[in-house]
């Protein structure tokens, strides 16, 4: 049995409650065995049986559930800095794509590298998270946009899994834009995702989920539903590029599909808000990529009133998120999207584990839950979040096992 003492606030985050209820414990303690938590509460109402189990001192920290990053891009070829300049001057993400840039750019760079290129950059991307607090990673595939690329990230995605201690959650993205070869025939490039891409992964195990994206540059509403009804045929579960860029019917079809999640969400429409909170699809923000952009917030405020729970993510990718800091989106969703640090911290917990169908597993610190948690230089989670830093975190923790731990 290991014991962790001396918690000046644990966070349980469990999924009951609105989003803001972190259910904290004060003086807490927290024991767990077999990579299981066995025991938590006040540290004064320990049993008897763990009061001489061997134990370590927290020092008065804040400790709460590994960090969940329910969307990233996590395997891509080079960068898109040039695209960040132009943006700045005043183009747009739509202006940029129409020239060859964005997704398509990325997509050539992805398919010159080979999968062990791919893997070697994403592991160290990995422990960069880790470090940070991040114990389980949603990745998705989709700048490949061709059969053999986009089977060579989902392999990536599989041999990350075992080679290293976050947890991989990996997304089909195929349809992520239609690429240029393609132009000229979306349809044929649908028949490629659906007929050929889906049951390739199928037939190997590569993916959990199926994702689309629903927008002007990318799949209309029709093409969206075509290609998430063939992958939940196929045992992958629906999410959506939902209404980022312009309100395209993009929550409204992720509450049609029984989606996990509807992303992004910036421009989406009251209409969306009611079909979301009736369907019980999680949203979630991606305000790191709000930022780059120089966009309007999601309207987190107007969807938590709604009943729609939001998980908080980074969206790394090299384009309009080139950043993995899981807990600077926090601090983002509480500044720009007007959510409180404990709305914002159970964001990227237990809602986002159920933005990625892991709720049950991990994302709250439960009797019988994973023991993923870790351990952050801070005594609350408001001045966590307030006083924002490199890297608060000290120690992360996963299944049990210390998979990280300032100074060693």
């Amino acid at each position: 049995m290991n014991v962790l003492r001396g918690i000046g606030t644990l966070a349980t985050c469990r999924a009951e409650g609105g989003q803001g209820a972190i259910h904290a414990i004060h003086d807490a303690a927290l024991a767990w065995d077999g990579g299981v938590v066995r025991w938590i509460g006040a540290a004064d109402a320990m049993p008897e049986a763990l009061k001489g189990a061997p134990s370590e001192d927290a020092g008065g920290r804040l400790v709460i559930p590994g960090l969940v990053d329910a969307h990233t891009h996590l395997a891509f070829g080079g960068w898109r800095a040039a695209e960040f300049e132009r943006r700045i001057r005043g183009d747009s993400y739509l202006d940029i794509a129409r020239d060859g840039g964005g997704i398509a750019s990325t997509m050539r760079a992805t398919r010159a590298a080979t999968e062990d290129d791919l893997v070697e950059r994403a592991a160290g991307f990995l422990a960069d998270m880790l470090r940070l607090g991040v114990t389980a990673v949603e990745c998705k595939s989709g700048y490949g946009l061709d059969l053999r690329t986009e089977l060579t990230l989902l392999r990536a995605y599989r041999r990350l899994a075992s080679a290293q201690p976050v947890r991989i959650i990996p997304t089909f993205l195929g349809a992520h834009t239609i690429p240029p070869e393609h132009r000229a025939d979306r349809r044929r490039y649908l028949d490629l995702v659906i007929d050929e891409m889906i049951p390739a992964i199928r037939a190997e195990g590569l993916a959990r989920c199926c994702d689309v994206f629903v927008e002007e540059t990318a799949f209309s509403r029709d093409e969206g539903r075509e290609v998430l009804l063939a992958g939940k045929a196929a045992g992958l579960a629906p999410k959506v590029h939902a209404d980022q860029l312009t309100s395209s019917g993009g929550a409204e079809l992720a509450s049609e599909v029984g989606a996990l999640s509807a992303d992004h969400l910036e421009c989406i429409s009251e209409r969306g808000i009611a079909a979301m909170a009736e369907a019980g699809v999680t949203a979630v923000s991606l305000p790191i990529a709000t930022l780059y952009l120089g966009q309007r917030a999601m309207p987190a405020r107007k969807l938590i009133e709604a009943g729609v729970p939001v998980a908080v993510a980074t969206d790394f990718n090299p384009g309009s998120a080139p950043s993995y800091h899981l807990p600077l989106a926090l601090t983002l969703a509480c500044t720009l999207q007007r959510m409180t640090p404990s709305e914002a911290l159970k964001g990227a917990t237990s809602i986002a584990a159920r933005a990625v169908g892991l709720e049950g597993e991990c994302g709250s610190l439960e009797v019988g839950r994973s023991a993923d948690f870790c351990v952050i230089d801070a005594p609350d989670v408001n001045t966590w979040l307030y006083h924002f830093r490199a890297n608060a975190c000290v120690r992360t923790v996963i299944a049990g096992e210390t998979a990280w731990e300032a100074g060693r």
